[in-house]
């Protein structure tokens, strides 16, 4: 077996966010996120319900960007599509706003209080560029656990201030009160340096783990803000012979490996 790459590191960090969740939506949106979603649920978190992508809860670990309804050989040698529930999407609105799902999105900046912004970078009333817009990212952060993957850590995705605000950060949060912050948790940033949380008494952004090979000087100059360091930072666990085999096996072609270098 071949050494762990930075793009398996990052998996197994995205997988470990979903750690303890039991029995809820795990609904992980791109490609390293996916594969660390569908490795959770294959190893220590096997309640978890997983979308299939299209309009199903499904038990089959598949590949990214697999149609769980093919049967022409588009899937991973073993896996069978199987079914546990029907989903359409209204139904989804039944599991998101009653706090069951932790949904993984990308952001293409994020602050020190979790506050995200895929909508627009520059003055928001003439921005110097579009981007996806709000998609699901306001009620994602109010009515559920939500966390991030940064495959690009640097000053300009980690900003002292979000052009706009599409997801619902600490400091929102707790301006509106009870009715945000019930089901509101921004659990973890996953950048393909670090694991950032925000497990500090007023919500700041913190340094968890850096990966192997980063250092901790490292990740504070790519970051652009102030970042809460403990004295002693860990390094990211790098995944088992198992976990390593597992993500081979969701991941035959190699996408993770064009996301995060190293």
């Amino acid at each position: 077996m071949s050494e762990p790459t930075r793009a398996d590191i990052c998996v197994v960090a995205v997988a470990e966010t979903f750690r303890g969740d039991g029995e809820i939506l795990c609904n992980p949106i791109g490609t390293t996120p996916m594969l660390g979603g569908r490795l959770a649920r294959a190893t220590f978190e096997p309640a978890l319900v997983m979308t299939d992508g299209y309009a199903t809860f499904t038990a089959s670990n598949l590949a990214p960007g697999v149609d769980p309804y093919r049967s022409d050989g588009d899937r991973p040698v073993g896996v069978d599509a199987v079914v546990e529930t029907w989903n359409p999407y209204p139904q989804m609105f039944t599991v998101l706003w009653n706090g069951k799902r932790h949904v993984m999105m990308g952001a293409t900046q994020v602050d020190r209080y979790g506050n995200q912004n895929i909508a627009c970078i520059g003055e928001w009333r003439q921005p110097r560029a579009q981007l996806l817009g709000f998609r699901g990212a306001p009620g994602n952060t109010i009515n559920h656990t939500t966390s991030y993957w940064v495959p690009n850590h640097s000053p300009k995705v980690l900003v002292e201030q979000v052009s706009v605000v599409t997801g619902v950060g600490y400091d929102r949060a707790a301006e509106l009160g009870p009715v945000a912050s019930r089901f509101h948790e921004i659990r973890r940033v996953v950048t393909n340096l670090a694991v950032l949380d925000f497990e500090t008494p007023d919500h700041r952004m913190r340094l968890r783990s850096v990966h192997p090979g980063v250092t901790v000087d490292e990740v504070v100059e790519a970051t652009g803000f102030e970042l809460v360091v403990p004295d002693d930072v860990p390094e990211s666990r790098p995944p088992t012979p198992e976990e390593l085999e597992i993500i081979a096996a969701l991941d035959p072609s190699g996408l993770r490996l064009r996301e995060v270098a190293g």
